[in-house]
């Protein structure tokens, strides 16, 4: 979001209408893809990384994913988006650092449990907007996706720098060339051009940047078969340290690791479920074992955030040639 000029703010006198249907609105979801979306008639936008908002402009009040009011934490983005013509936004929070070097996710994090913007912070949450799903008291849902993305460049013609809308393009190639020089942008979503529709019937789809890394098997998480995962540590100052779970293993890795793990002790464990990420969720119990088993994983990010992994990574395959002595210091 940042390196984008800054444009005078747009005062309109306003009417406030009542929106046409209940706030917050249940939103669109996008559903998981290995491979770039690349097909006639998608539209394709970069994936922010950020926290997904909803914003009634004319209060000023903001909404994340799960419908929880974020009016208080976020009451500058909200003050920002009282310029605008009265409208429902769907967009994602981005924190961008005030030094140039580019987005936090872990800033945005600053601002949980209801803390707003603090004096002296060395950042500013701007909002990469994608849809619009009502204008006044007219409802744009239905109306197809190329359609609403006029009436979402209209509204946000002029107005406050930190609420642009993302670009979009139907090239894939173009598309990729956002997630290599965009900083905080980490992978694509693909759209046809249809209706706004809540949750993951809305034909959505997203593609995430994926990094190979390898990971130390230290416990093993899963109630059946289907659902076994690997707990997964990295060394950190000399000790093992729990980095994340995997997805569950299919039938094939289940057969592979299993043979090669060993109980170490025979109670179970418990992690927080953040570890798992999970943020919130509840501790994930685990059979500990020793740490003797290097896999390859594939996860969205390079660097572990906040000692673990925000989403859980894929176990690719076994790693017999390494041993958790070669492996160095976390990322």
């Amino acid at each position: 979001m940042s390196g984008q000029d800054a444009r005078p703010r747009l005062k309109v006198p306003l009417e406030v209408r009542v929106p046409p249907f209940t706030l917050p609105a249940p939103l669109a979801l996008a559903s998981p893809v290995d491979e770039v979306p690349d097909a006639p008639g998608i539209s394709l936008e970069p994936k922010w990384d950020g926290w997904r908002c909803q914003i009634h402009t004319a209060s000023g009040r903001v909404w994340s994913r799960h419908g929880t009011d974020l009016s208080r934490a976020f009451s500058d983005v909200g003050a920002a988006a009282k310029v605008l013509q009265d409208a429902v936004l769907d967009g994602e929070l981005v924190a961008v650092l005030d030094d140039g070097s580019g987005v936090s996710f872990g800033r945005l994090q600053s601002r949980a449990g209801g803390r707003g913007p603090k004096r002296g912070a060395d950042f500013t949450v701007h909002v990469a907007l994608f849809d619009v799903l009502a204008v006044g008291d007219t409802d744009l849902r239905r109306r197809p996706y190329r359609d609403r993305r006029v009436e979402l460049l209209g509204l946000l013609e002029g107005g406050p720098p930190t609420l642009r809308a993302v670009p979009a393009t139907a090239d894939a190639g173009q598309a990729l060339e956002w997630v290599g020089a965009l900083d905080g942008v980490e992978g694509l979503v693909g759209k046809t051009n249809g209706p706004y529709v809540a949750g993951r019937a809305s034909g959505w789809v997203k593609w995430r940047q994926r990094h190979s890394t390898e990971a130390i098997v230290i416990g093993v998480t899963g109630r059946t078969p289907a659902t076994q995962a690997l707990v997964l540590g990295r060394w950190h100052a000399g000790r093992m340290r729990a980095v994340g779970v995997s997805l569950p293993l299919g039938a094939a890795l289940r057969a592979a690791v299993a043979p090669l793990l060993h109980a170490a002790g025979a109670g179970m464990r418990e992690l927080p479920g953040t570890v798992g990420g999970l943020p919130g969720a509840d501790p994930v119990s685990y059979l500990p074992v020793e740490p003797e088993v290097v896999v390859e994983i594939e996860v969205d990010q390079e660097r572990l955030e906040f000692g673990r992994y925000r989403h859980r990574p894929r176990v690719r395959r076994v790693r017999g040639d390494l041993t958790p002595d070669l492996l160095g210091e976390e990322l």
